[in-house]
């Protein structure tokens, strides 16, 4: 399958999802797009598979539905057995609120399962001059450095990172990258929630 087909089969997966969530719920497209803060026409496009979405709109949406965002992910390419493969560079490329040019997220695994509520993402940053907002969220989050070297922000904190080293910290501290030292760099973050009781 190519990126083009796998890309094209998330979309059509995720419009789909979030149409039978907002027909369950007894919602319209304008009651929706108003609680998500986008246009009707842009939900009406996304349930139809006719456009591409950003990770903040799909969180948005996820949040104007009630269920969480890997929710959204949660049966896609569901196989039996219940593991799920994403082979090399056919992770689902999603644009994250703040970032520009140079700095790509691949979000690695699409089913969390019904209990583990978590987001592994592989991060490329390829531009000094990047810069960053502070990130904050639920929970917690694991890094893993893979290539490069970066110094890392965590609240009043910075932390030189490079190949091999890990960082783990609280997500509701605001965080992010601080000073690119050596690019291109590469890392592994996981994003981990707190389970819903």
């Amino acid at each position: 399958m190519t990126n083009t087909d796998a890309s094209g089969n998330l979309e059509r997966f995720l419009g789909n999802t979030i149409k039978d969530l907002r027909q369950q719920h007894g919602l319209t497209i304008a009651e929706v797009a108003d609680r998500a803060d986008i246009s009707r026409g842009m939900l009406s496009k996304i349930e139809n598979a006719q456009t591409a979405t950003s990770l903040d709109t799909l969180s948005k949406l996820a949040a104007a539905l009630g269920v969480s965002l890997s929710a959204l992910f949660r049966n896609f390419d569901n196989k039996a057995g219940g593991a799920q493969l994403v082979k090399k560079g056919e992770g689902m490329e999603v644009v994250r609120r703040g970032t520009k040019r140079g700095h790509t997220y691949h979000l690695l695994s699409y089913d969390q399962g019904p209990t583990k509520h978590f987001e592994p993402f592989l991060i490329t940053i390829d531009s000094e001059s990047e810069t960053f907002p502070a990130f904050e969220h639920p929970g917690t989050e694991f890094i893993y450095m893979l290539e490069g070297k970066l110094q890392y922000r965590h609240g009043e904190e910075t932390y030189v990172l490079e190949p091999g080293d890990s960082l783990t910290f609280r997500g509701d501290v605001p965080h992010g990258p601080d000073k690119m030292m050596q690019v291109p760099i590469k890392f592994i973050t996981v994003l981990m929630y707190p389970h819903e009781d």
